[in-house]
């Protein structure tokens, strides 16, 4: 029987809800499809599908009328802090091309997304992946997705802390019962393959099942069988490295460690989101308040307290409004501090001192610290295909190199040695990669979302059309001569997987070949930007920008950024100059 203070799990209080409780922990209808064959799943399972890192989609570009869609799968795995080793992106590469549209993208999370895999191939592929020591659990659906860290394999400092962080918040974080479902689905029930979490993530781990942290349900403690409302995000870093983008996260976490790196504690922020809706004004991104400092020995059991609050006091009737966010947004941060005392005993304290955020890319070759090297390599949207992909799956066997994948959609090659240097880097230059550390300036930290052909919620374009869209604004800012750059993000609808909200430029699909215009972000990624334009043709974008950016040319210091001179003059201001094109 349950702890008398344990929380229940609320009742189904919508369709979804109730799906995900008769879902037997999250294995039907998901399971009975598997065994038919028909090219597509049904609405039901496609929503038990995604908790296990996949969605249903189609080709877009294939539709024809009164013809059946091209139904395909996109995959995405659970990788915390971007870590792929050897031979599973060697996996990766091959079932790409095997089972996939023969690419692989760098998603703005940190892991690997596959394309256009037919569902009767969906068991194979994700077999093959667990097999190689991966997963996809949990990568999609109303749970913790994966957990970013620094991507960077500095062995000095707080970086290897805050990367075990990661890894262990993703272990204490990940479902028990619906694991079972999992491999049960996927690799026949071999439990070998089980994530196994250290002696200190068990430890907190089992008092998931104690007062108000247990859900209720004996077999899956954290979760109950509904699961957290909507998804959850979480991402660590340490003092002024904001390569996570930390404050669109449901937990942040800044870890702070003394000078041989042995961590002391976090500076904790909660309550940011990207996703919201056009036209309901319901709905809005939003960046972490500050909740305070946690010491160390604490910081696992204050994210699942958070978890657990979240789950209890999350909406479950308005998916829309299902986000941890809105929670804080309409109850106050005083009052998540103080219902966060049932679930969480320990003090928190005042936020320590931070150094000013940078967007840290690591682009380039960077000592490792352990006598190893890496080499950051910028990757336009994400994208590996054709000479590229062949080219460093290459060096990935030849070398075994390890791989991180970073929040910008870039891709580093780890752990090589000195002696390796010099073929690596000729091989690279044949790959296109003569100066790494140089990518054109706007295309440096610009992003972008998939949308279509494959996103079934895409409005417009956005990756296939990014590039087109930097060599317009580069072409704008030579023949300005501005010789600042700006940050520049874009997506095919407002739900905001690559982060517009958060850019100096945010183009956020709207309509056909239209987007609207946020203005504002800042460089670190320290302030969300504001909605100007509602539905600015793609084509009028230079004859927009162009007073704005001029304005900013002639009035701003020469370390002024675009976001930093846009929030200093105000936005009417802004307005004015827009409405001058």
């Amino acid at each position: 029987m349950a702890d008398a203070e344990a929380a229940t799990a609320p009742a189904p209080t919508s369709k979804f809800e109730a799906l995900k409780q008769g879902s037997g922990h999250l294995r039907e209808p998901l399971a009975s499809e598997l065994e038919n064959d028909s090219r597509s799943f049904s609405d039901s399972a496609v929503q038990i599908l995604k908790f296990h890192g996949s969605y249903q989609q189609d080709n877009r570009d294939n539709r024809r009328k009164g013809e059946e869609k091209d139904w395909q799968m996109m995959l995405r795995l659970r990788s915390p802090g971007g870590r792929i080793h050897p031979s599973l992106y060697l996996a990766l590469d091959s079932l790409a091309d095997r089972f996939g549209n023969g690419t692989l993208r760098v998603t703005t999370r940190q892991a690997f997304q596959m394309h256009g895999i037919a569902k009767a191939d969906l068991r194979e592929v994700i077999g093959t992946i667990v097999r190689s020591l991966g997963s996809t659990l949990s990568a999609c659906g109303d749970i913790n997705r994966n957990v970013m860290a620094p991507a960077a394999p500095f062995s000095s400092g707080g970086y290897p802390a805050a990367r075990q962080l990661a890894d262990d918040i993703a272990d204490l974080l990940a479902p028990q019962a619906a694991e079972g479902s999992y491999l049960d689905l996927w690799v026949d029930g071999d439990l070998s393959y089980r994530i196994k979490p250290s002696r200190a993530v068990r430890k907190v781990q089992q008092r998931q099942s104690e007062g108000a942290l247990f859900s209720g349900d004996g077999a899956e403690p954290l979760y109950g069988s509904t699961y957290l409302p909507r998804k959850f995000k979480i991402a660590v870093t340490v003092p002024g490295d904001n390569s996570v983008d930390l404050l669109t996260q449901d937990i942040g976490l800044v870890l702070f460690s003394d000078g041989s790196g042995r961590p002391l504690g976090c500076n904790v922020y909660v309550g940011g989101g990207m996703g919201r809706t056009h036209n309901k004004e319901e709905t809005f991104a939003r960046t972490a308040d500050p909740l305070g400092w946690v010491a160390f020995d604490h910081v696992m059991d204050l994210v699942q307290a958070i978890a657990a609050l979240q789950r209890d006091h999350g909406d479950r009737q308005q998916r829309r409004h299902a986000r941890m966010k809105y929670l804080i947004h309409d109850q106050g941060i005083a009052w998540f501090r103080q219902e966060l005392q049932r679930y969480f005993p320990h003090p928190l304290r005042g936020l320590r001192t931070e150094p000013k955020a940078r967007l840290q890319d690591y682009l380039g070759w960077n000592r490792q610290g352990d006598g190893l090297w890496f080499v950051g390599l910028p990757l336009l949207c994400g994208r590996l295909e054709g000479e590229l992909k062949s080219g460093l799956r290459q060096l990935v066997e030849t070398y075994q190199l390890e791989v991180r994948l970073t929040p910008n959609q870039d891709l580093l090659l780890c752990n090589i040695a000195s002696n390796q240097r010099a073929g690596l880097g000729q091989a690279l230059a044949a790959l296109g990669y003569d100066t790494p550390e140089e990518p054109p300036v706007l295309e440096r930290h610009a992003i972008a979302c998939p949308a279509l052909p494959t996103c079934g919620l895409a409005i417009t374009e956005s990756e296939r059309i990014l590039p087109d869209v930097l060599e317009r604004l580069e072409a704008l800012r030579q023949r300005l001569g501005i010789t600042k750059s700006f940050l520049v993000r874009m997506t095919g609808c407002p739900n905001g997987c690559a982060r517009p909200y958060m850019a100096e430029i945010g183009l956020v699909g709207s309509g056909v070949d239209a987007y609207q215009l946020w203005l504002g972000g800042t460089p670190g990624l320290t302030s969300l930007a504001r909605p100007f334009l509602e539905k600015m043709p793609l084509a009028d974008l230079e004859a927009t920008l162009e007073p704005v950016l001029l304005a900013w040319k002639q009035e701003a210091g020469p370390r002024t950024s675009l976001g930093d001179w846009i929030a200093k003059v105000g936005d009417e201001r802004v307005a004015t100059l827009l409405r001058q094109a």
